[in-house]
Order: C-alpha cells, then sequence, then structure tokens
C-alpha cells in the first residue's frame, strides 16, 4: 500500500486527474487539522460516481425516514467528488485521505463516525483497521466476489482477513456467499444490487428536456417530439474511441438510423477525435435547437450527468468501455426497454451476463460481430425490450433489505 502510495504521488506530477485527487486529500486534511466537527457521521465511502449510484438509495431512504441522521459522503475518484460535491443528502462531502495509518487515524479522530459503509470494491486496510480498533460498525454492500480475485488466490490470507474486519457483507448474489463461506467468511448476507433500484426511480421519473435545461431555446419540446420522424435512435453511452469508430462505421452504412452519442470523457482532445471521426455531421447538445436537432442524424451530448435519462429516447442501446477496461453501466438502459449491445469486456459484471443469458444483451468483438448484433437488436427490439426491462425490475428490492438491516 506504502508503495502504491508513492508511484501516486509520482503519477501525479504527470496525470491531470492523479494531481487532482492529490490536492483535493490535501485539501481534506488540512480541513481536518483546521476544523472541529461534533455531529455524527453515518459515513459511505463510494471509490467514484458508479459506486455513488449504489449508495444513493440507501443515502436518500435514510435521510427521508430520519433527516436528523448525518451523512458524510468521501470519494477517491475525481470524477464522483465533481460531480456530487454539491449532493443535496449529504451533510458532508470530502475527498478520502490516502489509506495511510496517520491518515486514517487523523480521519476518525477529527469526524466522530457512528457508522461506516463501504461500496462494492473498497478495501482499505488502515481505514478498516482503524474502525475496527474503536468498534465503529462496518459494511460493504452490494458486493461481488469471484474466484479468481486476490482475496481466492493461494497468496489471498491478508486480504481475506480484511474482508473479517467488516461487521457484514451484503453481496448481490448466492454465487458470491457460497465463495466466501468456503474459507469461512460467514457474516454475510445475499441482498442484491442497489443501483437496479435506482435505475428503476430514475425511468419512473417525470422527465423532459425542460427540467435538464439543456437547449439554448428556453422553450423547447421533448426529445421524444423532435426525434419524431420516425428514424430509429440509437443511444450509445459512455463511449471511448474504440466504440466510436465501430459507431461511425455504422452510421455510414445505415443512414436511416439516428444516433445519441455520450461521450465517457467530454475532454476537447474526445470531442476534436468525435469531430473528425464522424467528420462533423452531428449537433452538440449544448447548440442544439429545434431545427437544427429535427434535421440532425446525430446528437453529440457535451454535458455530464444526462444520460440514465436519455436512454428513455432510443430503441437500442450500445454501451461504451468494452474494448478497453470493461463495460459502462447496461441496466440504465435496459430498464427503459433497450436491448444493450456492448464489447467483449463483460465478464465481470454480474447483471452483463445475465443480459446475455436472457437474449437481451449482445455482447460483440469487432466490426463483424457488431453490425450483426446492431442489425438484429434494431430488427428486434419490439421483442428483446420487454425481456430487458422486466429483467431489470424483478431486481429490484436490495435496498429495502440492505436499510432494513443497517437502520431498523
Amino acid at each position: 500500500m506504502f508503495l502504491y502510495f508513492i508511484l501516486f504521488r509520482i503519477a501525479a506530477w504527470f496525470n491531470p486527474k492523479a494531481r487532482k485527487i492529490v490536492r483535493g486529500q490535501s485539501a481534506t486534511i488540512k480541513r481536518l487539522k483546521k476544523e472541529t466537527f461534533q455531529e455524527r457521521y453515518v459515513w459511505f465511502h463510494a471509490a467514484s460516481v458508479g459506486e455513488f449510484e449504489q449508495a444513493r438509495p440507501i443515502i436518500e431512504r435514510l435521510k427521508r425516514l430520519h433527516p436528523e441522521k448525518k451523512v458524510l459522503l468521501t470519494f477517491f475518484s475525481c470524477s464522483g467528488y465533481e460531480l456530487r460535491k454539491d449532493y443535496e443528502y449529504a451533510d458532508l462531502v470530502l475527498y478520502l485521505p490516502f489509506a495511510t495509518r496517520r491518515n486514517a487515524k487523523l480521519f476518525l479522530q477529527k469526524l466522530p463516525i457512528e457508522m461506516a459503509i463501504f461500496i462494492k470494491y473498497e478495501y482499505w486496510p488502515a481505514y478498516l483497521k482503524a474502525l475496527k480498533k474503536r468498534d465503529i460498525p462496518t459494511f460493504l454492500i452490494s458486493a461481488v466476489f469471484r474466484k479468481h480475485q486476490a482475496f481466492f488466490r493461494w497468496y489471498g490470507a491478508p486480504y481475506r482477513y480484511l474482508l473479517k474486519l467488516f461487521s457484514l457483507l451484503f453481496v448481490q448474489d448466492e454465487r458470491s456467499r457460497e465463495l466466501l463461506a468456503r474459507y469461512g467468511i460467514d457474516k454475510v448476507v445475499v441482498a442484491g444490487d442497489t443501483r437496479f433500484d435506482r435505475v428503476v426511480a430514475v425511468a419512473d421519473e417525470s422527465f423532459s428536456c425542460l427540467q435538464m435545461q439543456c437547449f439554448v431555446e428556453p422553450e423547447i419540446s421533448p426529445l421524444s417530439n423532435i426525434y419524431s420522424d420516425k428514424r430509429k435512435v440509437v443511444i450509445a453511452g459512455s463511449t471511448w474511441p474504440e466504440d466510436e469508430a465501430l459507431l461511425a462505421r455504422y452510421m455510414e452504412e445505415h443512414p436511416e438510423i439516428k444516433l445519441v452519442l455520450v461521450p465517457h470523457e467530454l475532454t476537447p482532445e474526445h470531442l476534436h477525435d468525435i469531430f473528425n471521426r464522424f467528420k462533423g455531421r452531428f449537433v452538440r447538445f449544448s447548440e442544439a435547437t429545434m431545427h437544427n436537432l429535427s434535421t440532425a442524424s446525430m446528437l453529440v451530448v457535451d454535458k455530464m450527468g444526462l444520460l440514465s435519462h436519455l436512454y428513455r429516447y432510443g430503441q437500442v442501446a450500445y454501451i461504451g468501455g468494452g474494448f478497453g477496461d470493461g463495460i459502462h453501466n447496461t441496466i440504465e438502459a435496459a430498464v427503459y426497454g433497450l436491448p444493450v449491445v456492448f464489447g467483449p469486456k463483460y465478464h465481470k459484471f454480474r447483471e452483463a451476463e445475465e443480459l446475455v443469458d436472457t437474449g437481451a444483451g449482445l455482447p460483440v468483438k469487432d466490426y463483424k460481430t457488431f453490425a450483426k448484433a446492431m442489425d438484429q437488436a434494431l430488427e428486434e427490439y419490439p421483442t428483446l425490450g420487454p425481456i430487458a426491462r422486466d429483467y431489470v425490475r424483478e431486481a429490484k428490492g436490495a435496498t429495502a433489505r440492505i436499510y432494513g438491516a443497517l437502520f431498523e
């Protein structure tokens, strides 16, 4: 862990994201040393945006039913912190200082914590040991375990020790519980994944472009009215250059469809690459009007935080990331009744595997399989879409199970 700390500090000299994280952590430490915190907090820690979305249903139910409870929300990533630093249901939002013993001691000395809740993959030894030493109940929610993880390798004993520091582990599936049981870890509850509750809640919200305040014109019809020329719409979410290369070729061959492209990163460099790849034939979200969007075949969404709402306007979803570290959130799209197409790196994601099993998830490995999957999804979406939607809605309930165990 110390070596990782040193390497991360070195990376901060060259990587803007790492530099922002280091500066954010330093700001937290200075604040902790300067201020006095009297309130007792329920502490939620999320690595980034995705993990926050898994914590969100629990946080919002807690604040709704017990508004007197104070919520501390911490992030490791700059993307998570920047997007949610003003989150209305958190009383305090901070970068989590790097997990050294000194930082963990300072953090827990200055911040009165009544309960700590980590999300999915967060196992910081210094913090877990310090919480255990202080007898602070500590939980892991929406966790998934697989036999190839370090916990279950020949060298895995120190990692399994960290799991035993939790008061209770809430796992997504029975397979995880059985795997942990083989190694004597039995403080485990199969509760499911809170993301299913979150995406269903978002899908059920009343929503329009007026709520997004997204267009230049102050009074404008919802996106569903603008895209009403009977052409099928593909929503491509959290895309990377490898994904965009496939989509650009497919668009050239299929001018009869419309594409809403939501890049994972909105850097000038990435947007410039998109401009070149698609030959500038699109409307940018920030510049959209009734006229130019109604005549365009492609919309590039250059604003954060809208993707989970935009899926409602499509017939098929392409989920980015599958040619890199792994696909992004598939159930955000599936809940609206969209078949989902994604790249080959999806096996770490239980919901993606299960969508494939239902037939509503279509994995691809190259342009040939991509084109075939897109053709199938566009042709069969009236059948595949309801399968995807029913899969998500039937998986609800994790929030109630976890909240009941923690707070009732």
